[in-house]
């Protein structure tokens, strides 16, 4: 069954199309990488799907059960909030927001899906540790926590492992392929590491110049899989 479904999608923002006539869905439990172009609208369609933005035109479509309020969500990290002075059990308690309503407290199963997350993350040790003086691996495991306070269903990663040494990023992906395999919930990651997308993605979706939505298989079968992937290869060479 389809989980989202995006159809005719125009995208931009103030009033610039950087995206047009954009249409798939995919199914509960997939593992989906957006990979394409710098510009090319990746991140602008991870906020549309999240309603932090509006389509030029078109419509998202979500279906078994999953509101907006339960997609978990892991930006991209910004020099200030690397630096952001709370507690590690802060910042993932605070991915049960949306579940609060308007109470202005979290409850006992709130906190115990906090305890849950960081458990599920390795960083139970650090749930009294500042955010601000962790390694950049171990705040991605935060907000992998944070997120996962969010959603049991589907989360939207942007480039979980930008900046990371190869073997930290091994293990986030390492962790992130459990969540989707073992917990079934699926993911939606906008990477620019091509091998790690088609090593772990269950469907591609490439957007730019050309686009592109099918399983890993045939993206690599494709004239815009193989031309991407030779080009990323000439430019790490």
């Amino acid at each position: 069954m389809a989980q989202l479904t995006c159809q005719n999608l125009s995208l931009g923002y103030d009033g610039k199309v950087i995206l047009q006539d954009l249409s798939f869905s995919i199914d509960e439990g997939s593992y989906l990488c957006v990979v394409g172009e710098n510009g090319s609208g990746k991140t602008t369609l991870m906020k549309t799907i999240l309603g932090l933005q509006p389509p030029i035109c078109g419509k998202i479509l979500t279906d078994g059960g999953l509101g907006r309020n339960e997609i978990g969500y892991l930006p991209q990290q910004t020099e200030v909030q690397k630096d952001f002075p709370a507690s590690v059990k802060e910042i993932v308690l605070s991915g049960c927001q949306g579940r609060c309503g308007l109470r202005p407290f979290y409850n006992k199963q709130e906190k115990r899906l906090a305890v849950q997350s960081m458990e599920k993350m390795g960083i139970s040790d650090l749930d009294k540790r500042c955010y601000r003086e962790l390694s950049g691996g171990q705040q991605q495991r935060v907000l992998l926590a944070r997120a996962l306070c969010a959603t049991r269903k589907m989360m939207l990663l942007d480039e979980p492992c930008s900046g990371l040494d190869p073997k930290v990023s091994a293990e986030l992906y390492r962790m992130i392929e459990e969540l989707n395999r073992k917990d079934d919930i699926t993911i939606i990651m906008i990477s620019h590491d091509i091998a790690a997308a088609v090593q772990y993605a269950s469907h591609i979706l490439h957007i730019g110049e050309t686009v592109f939505f099918g399983t890993t298989k045939e993206y690599l079968r494709s004239e815009t899989g193989r031309g991407f992937m030779d080009a990323e290869r000439g430019d790490n060479a």
